[in-house]
């Protein structure tokens, strides 16, 4: 309590406290903040697209995590889920070398950068998402312009970023949001992470500076008038 009294205050003197998502608008809200505005993501469809996508040799479905590879992601709630014909982890972290050793079936790829990690995530045929803390999830955006509906907890991030039966899956039962996951067209997820632009994110950002460069010209006018 002690610690958000404090950021509060912090806050308090910002014209607008910038946050990703609706449901952390909401939270901070409940919590006594003000000026809230939201500032959204974006991806990269240049980079992150469907096309060109790698050729597996394993079986399907292939069900893909992407992201740090560390116990606060969640990640063994998707690695020890039975019945999963092909699990791949794309990533580092800290727990990579503990989770393959642990799960030998499942496929770690390490790091991948650019076209190489999206011709990779193109390969696959479901996102999983287990974190539940990230407050918005970039990861789920680069997934869905390469064409993978995501499956994920109904939590802060996926719950703004995944149109539920629409571009993903949300369900308390991870398992359950896979298999429907599976039924939704690749099409319809590429298209909904097309409403993500940096442009428009940019965009979104200047138009929250735009009364600060007002009040900074008012300022200096009275200085001048002195």
């Amino acid at each position: 309590a002690w610690s958000y009294r404090y950021l509060q205050r912090f806050h308090a003197a910002a014209v607008r406290t910038m946050v990703p998502t609706p449901t952390q608008r909401d939270k901070l809200t409940a919590r006594g903040f003000t000026h809230l505005v939201l500032w959204s993501r974006g991806v990269d469809t240049e980079i992150f697209r469907p096309d060109d996508a790698m050729s597996w040799p394993w079986p399907r479905p292939a069900a893909v995590y992407m992201g740090r590879v560390a116990v606060e992601k969640n990640i063994e709630a998707f690695l020890r889920l039975p019945g999963i014909a092909t699990k791949v982890v794309i990533g580092d972290g800290p727990d990579l070398a503990r989770f393959a050793s642990r799960y030998p079936r499942c496929h770690f790829l390490g790091a991948r950068y650019g076209r190489d990690l999206a011709r990779h995530l193109a390969a696959g045929d479901v996102f999983v998402f287990p974190s539940r803390t990230d407050t918005f999830g970039l990861v789920l955006l680069e997934a869905l312009a390469c064409g993978l509906p995501v499956a994920a907890y109904p939590v802060q991030g996926p719950l703004d970023v995944i149109a539920d039966g629409v571009c993903g899956a949300l369900d308390e039962d991870l398992g359950r949001a896979i298999e429907r996951a599976l039924t939704i067209p690749r099409a319809a997820c590429v298209a909904h992470a097309q409403r993500y632009s940096w442009d428009s994110a940019t965009r979104d950002f200047l138009s929250y500076l735009a009364p600060l460069d007002s009040m900074r010209e008012r300022a200096e006018a009275g200085v001048g008038s002195q």
